[in-house]
Order: C-alpha cells, then sequence, then structure tokens
C-alpha cells in the first residue's frame, strides 16, 4: 500500500506520530489553534509580491518559488525547525523523483527576519525513503500511536485528544 505521503505529512511525522495518524485520518482539532491562525495570517501577509500556495499533484504546497529555482517556505518561528527542514527535503526529493533538478529550498523566518538554506542529499534521498515507508505504516494502523509527551505538546492543537 502506498498512499500519496504529502509534505505536511512528513513535517508532522517529523512532530509528532500521532498527529500525523490524527490528520491523515481527518480529525482536525487546529481549526481553533491561535498558533495555525497566526501562521495563517503571517502566511497571507508575507511575501506578497510572489505567487504563493504551488500545489503540486495535492502532495506537496509550496509557499512560493523564486528565480534561480529556490522554493521557499514560510515558518513562524524555528521552534520545530527540524521538522521544517525535512518538509523542504521531501519537496525537493519529490520534485526530483519527477524529473526536476537543480532546484534548491529555503525556509523563511519573517518575524525573525531570517532565513536557511535546504538541500537534498543522497542520504537525505535514502532516509525520505524510509520516512515514506514508515508513513504508509503508521497512517494504516487501527489506533493511533502512543502520545509523546514532550515539552511541543503544551501547545498543540491536539493536546486535550491526547492527555485530557
Amino acid at each position: 500500500m502506498d498512499k500519496s505521503v504529502t509534505g505536511i505529512m512528513v513535517y508532522y511525522y517529523a512532530v509528532c506520530r500521532k498527529k500525523l495518524w490524527y490528520f491523515y485520518h481527518e480529525i482536525n482539532m487546529e481549526q481553533d489553534s491561535e498558533n495555525v491562525k497566526i501562521g495563517k495570517l503571517l502566511d497571507d501577509s508575507s511575501y506578497l509580491r510572489d505567487d504563493k500556495h504551488i500545489n503540486i499533484d495535492n502532495v506537496i504546497n509550496i509557499d512560493f518559488i523564486r528565480s534561480q529555482g529556490i522554493l521557499h517556505e514560510i515558518k513562524k518561528s524555528k521552534k520545530i525547525e527540524e521538522a521544517s527542514i525535512l518538509q523542504v527535503k521531501y519537496y525537493l526529493y519529490y520534485l526530483k523523483k519527477r524529473g526536476v533538478n537543480g532546484i534548491r529550498g529555503k525556509i523563511d523566518y519573517p518575524l525573525l527576519k531570517q532565513s536557511i538554506d535546504v538541500c537534498l542529499s543522497d542520504d537525505d534521498i535514502e532516509q525520505i525513503d524510509k520516512i515514506v515507508t514508515e508513513i504508509n505504516e503508521i497512517i494504516s494502523m487501527k489506533i493511533p500511536p502512543i502520545s509523546i509527551n514532550n515539552k511541543i505538546c503544551k501547545s498543540c492543537a491536539y493536546y486535550d485528544l491526547c492527555y485530557i
């Protein structure tokens, strides 16, 4: 079974496997989350001159692409930076698998006035192949994985569902 793994699924995989399972099974708690609302407002009000939300195959949704083959992902903070980096690497991986080469990624933090460059290595491709397999295993489970009980859980939109 090979379901279409999306960029947000890769992000959630890195953040919390339980959140990934909930998301895939359309158990959505984020509509009332203040963090999600702030992120959406930031996305809507940043980089207004760029064509944004480039959806490819309903699998990846790139915030925007600028010249010189650089795709951009907008994030509010560096709080879960490793998950953001993995998400952008997945975008690059997905495009490479479809014959698009020579493209790079960048994560923009407009509130911090910072950005970081993201590239895809051969090791990253191997890692993402494994991650895609693991994601398919997680979303195929009958019940969600156990809660991770991490410090980020308290600010998660799914906190009540996991712990109360």
